[in-house]
């Protein structure tokens, strides 16, 4: 059976972590569990830029020990970017089941906006299922309500919500069959 293991990159883990799982477990029906918090290589730091290659950080936690076909959500407070992209919310790999979203950009404090806690929660929500959706092989949708379509700006975060269209919700359940 599948299970999703969230890996913190931070200090301690946020008091939103258990939020999280418990959404994650409802949405996927799967056991999810918090791993130990662990620190960004700093190989993945890019100083000029004050960003993590989100690549570089990937090595890292597709190294992190689990049982086979469980899928690895990491979670940092720290922005990403990769190569000829300004930032990136999240990235993943289907290849190693492993997917990590940045927490800075989904918070409206990062945009001079006052914070709104339950707006960041369903953000990353959004975005956590999103990844998780790449890491089952499923591929950008083009319905802009379904949240496997692509995110080029937090609006369209906030548009799609973190729910699949009846489409990739079926690609989702085959995908999880076979684990």
């Amino acid at each position: 059976m599948c299970r999703i293991k969230i890996v913190p990159y931070f200090p301690q883990s946020p008091e939103w972590m258990e939020i999280l799982r418990e959404q994650l477990a409802e949405l996927f029906a799967l056991p999810v569990e918090i791993g130990e918090p662990r620190e960004l290589p700093i190989e993945s730091e890019n100083p000029q830029r004050g960003q993590v290659l989100a690549s570089a950080a990937m090595v890292d936690l597709c190294r992190v020990e689990r049982t086979p076909g469980d899928i690895l959500l990491g979670i940092t407070d720290r922005d990403l970017y990769e190569e000829g992209l300004n930032f990136v919310f999240g990235l993943a790999t289907p290849v190693h089941r492993c997917a990590l979203v940045a927490t800075p950009r989904l918070h409206n404090a990062f945009y001079g906006l006052p914070e709104n806690r339950k707006l960041f929660l369903r953000r990353l929500l959004t975005e956590a299922v999103h990844e998780i959706g790449h890491t089952l092989g499923l591929e950008h949708c083009p319905d802009p309500h379904c949240v496997m379509h692509f995110s080029n700006t937090l609006a369209d975060t906030d548009r799609k919500g973190y729910r699949f269209c009846p489409r990739c919700r079926a690609r989702v359940e085959e995908a999880l069959a076979s684990c």
